[in-house]
């Protein structure tokens, strides 16, 4: 049997409720319409329904947060057959607490663990190389294209770090960003089709003294770059290629 769902995190755990529930065993859980679901292959859409996944997220938090933490990063990760990884690793857990977190003989429970890895460190990059451009109408605007689906995981950052000010972190790979008012921050869309390239806003977007802090900016990594102990290796692993389009540093001029 394959299970279809929404998409969504809450789409996925009424999923798990109706499995568990109904004690039931599915060979594959998909996105609805998505290309990998076998033609020849019956599928049973699962609606979201109000409860069903707050009453697993309660049940999975009771045997470990930290549990259930890694399941939710590995959802974000993007990674093929996460669902039914998931679906493993929470039958593992329920038959004996923090068995799915401490028995590394598991090859779930290796894959697991170095999924979360990767996911805290694109967190980590994002609140290191995120730009932020101040617009006309005193908005910071900052593009990214991370390579999973991290947004959900950063904002609690940069609500501490930029709480005086309006700003939109937006994934333009994903087409949603999160955006904070000074009180809250909150999921959004945006269409930018009229606006051109969102990495780099043309000057009538821009703030009247954006153009003078970027160039403040590429001064200041240009005065303390010492040439002599230049080491690109280096530089590239703690600052991925992927990244530089999005960096003023790196562009100057």
């Amino acid at each position: 049997m394959t299970f279809l769902y929404n998409g969504s995190w809450e789409g996925l755990l009424c999923v798990y409720f109706q499995v568990f529930n109904e004690n039931q065993s599915p060979d594959a859980i998909h996105v609805k319409m998505s290309s990998s679901v076998s033609l020849f292959s019956i599928g049973e859409e699962v609606p979201l329904i109000d409860g069903h996944a707050e009453r697993v997220q309660q049940k999975l938090r009771k045997t470990s947060p930290r549990f259930l933490n890694r399941l939710f990063k590995i959802f974000l990760s993007e990674e093929a057959g996460r669902e039914m990884l998931i679906y493993r690793l929470i039958r593992l857990q329920l038959q004996d607490i923090n068995r799915a977190l401490a028995d590394f003989r598991n090859p779930d429970v290796r894959l697991s663990e170095r999924i979360e890895k990767k996911i805290n460190r694109e967190v980590h990059r994002m609140h290191a190389f995120v730009r932020f451009q101040r617009t006309a109408d005193d908005l910071w605007l900052a593009p990214i294209q991370p390579d999973f689906n991290v947004m959900p995981l950063i904002g609690r950052h940069f609500e501490k770090r930029y709480a005086d000010q309006k700003w939109v972190i937006y994934d333009i790979k994903r087409n949603y960003g999160l955006y904070y008012d000074l009180e809250r921050t909150e999921f959004v869309e945006m269409d930018f089709s009229m606006n051109g390239s969102l990495e780099k806003l043309s000057d009538e977007f821009l703030h009247a003294e954006e153009k003078g802090y970027q160039k403040l900016w590429q001064n200041y990594f240009e005065s303390t770059n010492i040439k002599a102990r230049k080491n690109p290796k280096l530089h590239l692993r703690h600052v991925p290629k992927r990244y530089w389009r999005f960096l003023y540093e790196k562009h100057p001029g």
